[in-house]
């Protein structure tokens, strides 16, 4: 082979590499907008991903751990609750936190709360369960899906109380804060703030008072819905959401036509509540839940700022897809040093976190989303 030869050949190699770099240049550019031309905001997984999956040495955690709520406390250690699904098919809490918010420190080897039968409003520790209805979420009853905030001296724990399909109604217990950094699982007897003649799920209660009243989030759709009331615990009445059962219809044309329900407790940030929520595309019944954010105005939280027009983080990893296909769930979030951190369950299976910095999600959300 002669050296012109060569050289064509060379050159032609080179235009054909450049070629498949402007192709791949593109390919991104393209990949970071929606289907409407937004320009879309990832938040990022951390690389250790899952940072928790079940333990078959613990019987009443080895199906799944997933769906964590999170507290931060005033070190910045991060306290876990998470949903576990032992052998005997009940979702119990177990605990488990980390110092840097990423890696878990420590993760006890037992339940710290569970309530066995929701119908009949028994906390238990009882391993006996007889299942007779279809399961939610690959259990067949007890607590799921729980949220933490710190008003005060005390914490307060939302969760659903599953006892069949007829029967999922919003819980509410608490317990004082020093006891609960100091492992000393005193909860209060758990009330329920849903009517048993409702099916509900995914109720967010706000980290602080609104106006003066505790406000409790129960819709984002067909339009955002708060409760407000004197007290938490035992209430005169029970809050009666007029939003239908299962998923309600969202934004035609937009990623979330199809609405799920709330995710972590609202955050509060100077341009107004950060409310990450849950939402499927119907274009894409494949893919399963997304997650995506709401900016709601701080004195009147009804109003809506801000809404992401693509979603902040899909389900295309292993771990989001290893049990029940497509699924991203947050219960939890914290902000540390301007660092948003999400916690999350993936395929209904293990416990994941991903981050972003708050900053550049709000600036994004202003941006783009402005309703």
């Amino acid at each position: 082979m002669d050296q012109i030869t060569s050289t064509l050949i060379f050159s032609l190699l080179s235009f054909l590499l450049a070629l498949i770099a402007l192709a791949y240049i593109w390919w991104m550019s393209a990949s970071l907008r929606d289907r409407d031309g937004k320009s879309s905001k990832k938040i990022n997984r951390h690389v250790m991903n899952p940072i928790m999956s079940p333990q078959p040495w613990n019987e009443w955690e080895t199906v799944g751990t997933f769906n964590p709520a999170a507290l931060q406390d005033d070190t910045g250690k991060v306290h876990l609750v998470y949903r576990a699904i032992g052998a005997d098919g009940v979702s119990r809490f177990g605990y488990a936190s980390s110092k840097d918010g990423l890696t878990i420190d420590e993760r006890l080897s037992y339940p710290i709360f569970a309530m066995q039968k929701p119908r009949e409003n028994i906390p238990a520790h009882t391993k006996g369960y007889d299942p007779v209805i279809y399961p939610s979420g690959g259990s067949w009853g007890g607590a799921e899906d729980p949220r933490l905030v710190r008003i005060g001296e005390k914490i307060y724990m939302t969760f659903n109380a599953f006892d069949g399909w007829d029967f999922i109604r919003i819980a509410l217990t608490s317990i004082n804060a020093e006891d609960f950094y100091q492992k000393r699982w005193k909860w209060s007897r758990p009330v329920f703030i849903s009517p048993k003649s409702q099916i509900n799920k995914n109720w967010l209660l706000f980290p602080e008072k609104v106006n003066g009243k505790f406000a409790i989030l129960h819709s984002i759709v067909p339009k955002v819905m708060i409760e407000y009331v004197d007290t938490l615990g035992p209430m005169t009445r029970e809050i009666s959401s007029p939003r239908k059962a299962g998923p309600q219809p969202g934004r035609k044309d937009f990623w979330d036509n199809m609405i799920r329900g709330g995710g972590p407790p609202p955050i509060k940030t100077p341009q107004g509540w950060l409310v990450l929520y849950h939402a499927m595309d119907k274009r894409e019944p494949h893919i399963g839940y997304k997650l995506g954010a709401l900016l709601l105005d701080l004195n009147n939280p009804t109003k809506i700022i801000a809404r992401s027009p693509s979603p902040i983080l899909t389900p295309t990893e292993w771990y989001e897809n290893d049990w029940k296909p497509g699924v991203v769930y947050a219960c939890g979030a914290t902000v540390k040093d301007d660092t948003l951190y999400v916690y999350y369950g993936g395929g209904d299976k293990h416990v994941c976190v991903a981050h972003t910095p708050l900053r550049e999600l709000l600036d994004w959300l202003l941006t783009n989303g402005k309703e």
